[in-house]
């Protein structure tokens, strides 16, 4: 029997809820359907989906080549007990995501989208949010527009994650993805969507260090740039409830985790889809 999709848009400047299919069971013509919504939307959210880990990486294949395949976000071990809440380094790398970021723009080749699941889900506290950096763009004024159209920053996650102290060691159980990337790559300002030719924002917690501006002056101007952003009608935040699927467009999308109680267990599943090189490369690694 054919399903009939239904798309609920978010009061917002992007988003959708989509209802009526299960990803774990799509048709031939669906997934084509989900990628055009996905580009008009930006940020698709699947009630009530409880994907396996294998589905849900066969799903976000659907969307590209994979950066990787999932990872558990959580601050549950394997042995089912709640990690240290302040000096556990997996719960420092926690933390650091409660900031506004755009995924990989860290690495040479900044994701493309992403795929996340909940699975448990404190009793309250801890959801995501994303802000539309098209629509920040957009109502950016003029001047604001000139000064930023040649300007670039370098993106690192040892420059973002210093704050919490979190550094790569050896004996930790942090992989440390993306730390030892060298040289950080260096990317504009103002991105224009490789699909839809929209600008936006590429600003975040991973950014710093803008060529011509002291460092005190350079941070300030990009906290500036995040707090007008992410703000209004702008924002989304995700209550969720364990099954949830989301795919979201890391290319025009910022997102965060927010903060819960770190004795209650959260446990998310994360699929990144790996960049285009034409398009997601840093200037430096073209």
């Amino acid at each position: 029997m054919k399903t009939t999709l239904s798309v609920a848009k978010l009061d917002k400047t992007f988003g959708a809820v989509v209802e009526g299919l299960k990803l774990s069971n799509l048709s031939e013509s669906q997934p084509k359907e989900i990628y055009k919504l996905w580009l008009e939307h930006s940020l698709l959210i699947f009630p009530n989906q409880n994907l396996t880990k294998d589905e849900q990486v066969k799903f976000a294949k659907l969307f590209g080549q994979m950066e990787f395949d999932i990872t558990p976000i959580s601050n549950v071990k394997k042995d089912g007990s709640i990690r240290d809440p302040v000096d556990d380094d997996i719960v420092k790398s926690l933390r650091g995501n409660m900031e506004w970021h755009h995924d990989s723009t860290y690495m040479p080749i900044q994701a493309k989208g992403s795929v996340f699941t909940a699975h448990q889900v404190p009793p309250e506290g801890g959801e995501t949010g994303w802000a539309d950096m098209t629509a920040a763009y957009e109502a950016l004024d003029p001047k604001m527009k000139e000064k930023i159209k040649d300007l670039c920053a370098y993106h690192s996650y040892s420059y973002s994650q210093a704050k919490y102290r979190h550094k790569p060691q050896e004996e930790s159980e942090f992989s440390g993805y993306g730390f030892d990337v060298d040289p950080k790559p260096f990317r504009p300002l103002v991105k224009t969507h490789p699909e839809t030719g929209k600008k936006s924002l590429l600003i975040g917690r991973h950014a710093f260090g803008i060529p011509g501006m002291e460092k005190a002056e350079s941070k300030a101007f990009l906290d500036e740039l995040n707090d007008f952003a992410c703000q209004g009608d702008r924002v989304y935040h995700h209550s969720w409830a364990p099954g949830d699927a989301v795919i979201w467009d890391n290319r025009n999308l910022m997102h965060q985790a927010c903060p819960w109680d770190l004795s209650k267990a959260r446990i998310m599943y994360h699929s990144r889809i790996q960049g285009d090189v034409s398009s997601e490369s840093g200037l430096n690694y073209l």
